[in-house]
């Protein structure tokens, strides 16, 4: 029997694509259950929202006094231009790069699944924050079924591989393979390139199911120190592999190709950072905002700011390469670009 979903439904399910904050998600999904249309022809999608509902307000709810879940958060908050995941096969070495992009304390070790829950951090590029999350090791032998949750959070994926392995071709197709099992495609198509790269096709399953993923995915070939000659191995990698990721060869030993992740990132995101300004007051140069690529209006910013300035705003004030002439008024549908300074009037 067909859903047959309303408009409703549609736009409530829009708005949670669209929301990164995990209770927005929560808060959308609780209105896309309240407005499905009820028949059998949803049942199967109810049961999953009430899943997904009671399993997120759970985890922001925290552990209960004497419950059964303990350890750190499976839901990490967004914070910063974009939220990317490390992913990857057992003893990849992705701790020990997420300490070493993040400053964090992840553990590291030179034995499988050395991290047990998401790890938050952040990388620095001048001054713009990424918030990488250090994911447990995906294989067969260590399950997680919160997994797909954690993600619907991410922007992007760090996919990354041993180069060094002879089996890390195999275990690249094993990755994409179980996160497919949780809704979660890793695909090559970064915002940035969107308009250039040919678009990815969906299937219909996925054309009317709101959790499907996709995520944009930079291949980091690790453990480059390990090899005698690391691009020829990742040339002979790149002939095989399907679908072909972009690729940066790193080492977290070394330190080698990770100063070059931020900029990579920056690009290909097509993010714009935005610096706003009080009326007589010097513009706040430490704090930018980042606006995403297809939205870098002056009432994107707005909504960056605070809720209601972007319904009250009247007018903005302009210094950057975006305007003619510095101090120019502009309307809310004025586009900026990198580093220009935005003075809001309500």
């Amino acid at each position: 029997m067909p859903a047959n979903l309303s408009p409703e439904y549609k736009a409530a399910a829009d708005a949670y694509r669209k929301a990164r904050d995990p209770q927005e998600k929560l808060d959308h999904l609780r209105e896309m259950l309240s407005v499905i249309p009820k028949h059998k022809g949803t049942d199967h999608l109810q049961a999953d929202l009430k899943h997904r509902i009671k399993e997120l307000d759970e985890e922001l709810a925290g552990p209960k006094r004497g419950g059964a879940r303990s350890g750190p958060a499976l839901v990490i908050r967004p914070e910063g231009a974009a939220q990317v995941a490390l992913v990857g096969p057992p003893n990849s070495g992705k701790s020990l790069l997420h300490s070493r992009l993040t400053g964090s304390s992840a553990k590291s070790g030179p034995y499988p699944h050395t991290t047990q829950y998401p790890e938050p951090g952040m990388l620095r590029w001048e001054d713009v924050l990424f918030q990488f999350i250090d994911l447990p090791a995906i294989s067969p032998q260590h399950p997680l079924p919160w997994l797909g949750s954690t993600l619907q959070s991410a922007d992007a994926c760090l996919l990354v591989i041993d180069l060094a392995d002879p089996e890390c071709l195999q275990q690249v197709a094993s990755v994409q393979a179980m996160l497919l099992e949780r809704k979660v495609s890793l695909v090559t198509e970064w915002p940035a390139g969107a308009a250039q790269a040919p678009a990815a096709v969906a299937t219909v399953e996925e054309e009317g199911d709101v959790f499907v993923l996709r995520l944009p995915t930079l291949l980091l070939a690790n453990k480059s120190d390990l090899l005698a000659h690391p691009e020829t191995d990742l040339e002979a990698l790149a002939e095989l592999e399907e679908p072909h990721f972009p690729t940066l060869l790193v080492s977290a030993e070394t330190g080698q190709g990770l100063g070059a992740l931020g900029e990579w990132l920056w690009r290909s995101f097509g993010l714009v950072r935005i610096y706003t300004k009080a009326p007589g007051k010097p513009a706040l140069h430490d704090r930018p905002f980042t606006l995403r690529h297809g939205e870098q209006t002056v009432g994107d910013v707005a909504r960056l700011v605070h809720r209601d300035m972007a319904q009250t705003l009247k007018y903005a004030r302009v210094w950057g390469a975006s305007v003619a002439a510095d101090g120019q008024h502009v309307g809310r549908d004025h586009v900026l670009v990198d580093r220009d300074v935005v003075e809001l009037h309500a």
